[in-house]
């Protein structure tokens, strides 16, 4: 009798080891109770909850999402319930579901971030920190720091000296050279990178002769940016030494692949699971499919 053959899918970043290496975006899975009757949520690698910061944030006027010809253009604004909400109203559930949980950070001075950290220390259910660094749709803050070497490197040793937890950065493509600030984020004791962050971006209503979007600009995400992302995940997996994660336009399991042969340990999606709420799963599925098709034992293997 034939015996199916089973690829092992676990993957690890750094200290982390998640049974798959699908996670699913920060901002587009809310705190994962808002999908979780749509998506069997332990069924991916991790979640990464909506940005936190230490107070709320209304986020930015209206509208704030579009959807372009090939892509999403967003300005939420880092819209969000606070470090204090997010611990009492959202974590206890995300652990009780048993959801490995990414929580994602954001703040407007370095102090802010060393707040955060020292607070999600002494959580419990929090699997590592995501620094958001290079959300392009605010005016002030964190995306200022990951513009350069020196402000990734602040941020990234600041949070390091608060937290034993596995710390990942997350990168921004608006900036001149990716490699270099991905290693600035590993000098300062990153576990991993995650990239890219959204494109900054923006569209105008020809009618009403103004910008579209009430922030005027935002962020392009989706099938548009691949290419672009994929691009910057071959250089940086080539340019340092800890694990990274790619970002970018991953809306089926053929992306992932791509992702995963220039040299990712994991791949997060976004705009695909506002296109497809199980998108993720069928990700997953077609991984495992792929290797057993064509032998590969373990994911690894099918970095080029």
């Amino acid at each position: 009798m034939e015996t199916k053959f089973s690829p092992d899918l676990t993957t690890t970043l750094g200290p982390i080891s998640l049974k798959n290496p699908v996670v699913l975006a920060s901002g587009t899975c809310g705190y994962g109770i808002e999908l979780s009757d749509l998506v069997e949520l332990k069924a991916l690698g991790a979640i990464v909850v909506k940005g936190i910061s230490l107070e709320p944030r209304p986020g930015n006027p209206p509208p704030r999402i579009i959807e372009t010809p090939c892509g999403l253009l967003n300005a939420i604004g880092l819209e969000n319930i606070g470090i204090d909400a997010f611990i009492e109203k959202k974590l206890p559930w995300l652990r009780e579901q048993g959801i490995t949980t990414i929580v994602n950070i954001l703040g407007n001075s370095i102090d802010d971030y060393k707040r955060l950290s020292a607070i999600l220390d002494k959580a419990d259910g929090v699997a590592a920190i995501e620094v958001n660094i290079s959300c392009p749709n605010v005016k002030e803050g964190g995306v200022s720091f990951g513009k350069t070497p020196e402000g990734t490197h602040a941020v990234t040793k600041a949070v390091r000296d608060e937290t034993g937890l596995p710390l990942i950065v997350k990168l921004s493509p608006n900036v001149g050279d990716i490699t270099v600030i991905a290693k600035a984020a590993q000098d300062a004791g990153a576990d991993a990178v995650s990239l890219v962050n959204t494109f900054l971006a923006m569209a105008i209503d020809i009618e009403k002769k103004r910008p579209v979007l009430g922030n005027t600009f935002g962020g392009l995400s989706g099938p548009a940016i691949k290419p672009i992302a994929l691009r910057m995940v071959w250089e940086v997996s080539r340019a340092v030494q800890i694990p990274v994660i790619g970002i970018g336009g991953i809306t089926q399991w053929q992306d992932a692949i791509e992702f995963l042969m220039a040299g990712a340990s994991a791949i997060q999606i976004g705009t695909g699971t506002l296109i497809s709420p199980d998108c993720g799963k069928k990700v997953v599925d077609g991984i495992r499919d792929f290797l057993r098709q064509k032998g590969y034992k373990r994911v690894e293997e099918l970095r080029i």
